[in-house]
């Protein structure tokens, strides 16, 4: 029982840093000599970022991006301090259904995030704000990472619902 219970509390640590990483870091949308998130734009060349304002063509969606990983890194974070609570709290066989829900709603979230990024990254990525082209890039690693988190999310989730406190 022990090993189970590091083994998610392990599983549901990694979920919150692949959030963390993928809300925070500056490789969404990447190419040659720029990389682009939801915060952000850089060139690599020259070390100079511009911060994506509302002069960029799909501001919304951008700043949906930005509400949905936040929200989704704030719930796996008050799952987890939910499940230690409820790990001292809850009776000898019950199910921690608070924690399953609540990282049911961080998985909801970045998967919203990430899928309102990959329908309209054509659009967010034609934008005169931008000082360079941007359109001929690929999706990057924190795009990857942020659907990652969105199965670790959804398995940490499903675990939650299906685990019992045992002695």
């Amino acid at each position: 029982m022990l090993i189970l219970l590091a083994f998610i509390i392990v599983f549901h640590i990694t979920s919150a840093a692949l959030l963390f990483i993928s809300t925070i870091d500056n490789a969404w949308w990447v190419g040659d000599n720029f990389s682009t998130d939801v915060w952000r734009m850089c060139a690599t060349n020259t070390s100079t970022c511009v911060a994506i304002t509302d002069e960029f063509n799909e501001y919304q969606s951008i700043q949906a991006v930005q509400a949905a990983m936040i929200l989704s890194t704030i719930f796996c974070c008050v799952a987890f301090l939910v499940f230690i609570l409820q790990l001292f709290r809850l009776k000898q066989g019950e199910r921690f259904v608070l924690t399953s829900v609540i990282q049911l709603l961080s998985c909801l979230c970045v998967m919203i995030a990430a899928s309102i990024y990959t329908d309209r990254h054509e659009e967010l990525h034609q934008s005169h704000g931008y000082r360079m082209e941007v359109s001929k890039g690929q999706y990057g690693y924190s795009f990857v990472l942020a659907w990652i988190a969105f199965a670790f999310t959804l398995i940490s989730g499903v675990m939650y619902l299906v685990l019992r406190k045992r002695k």
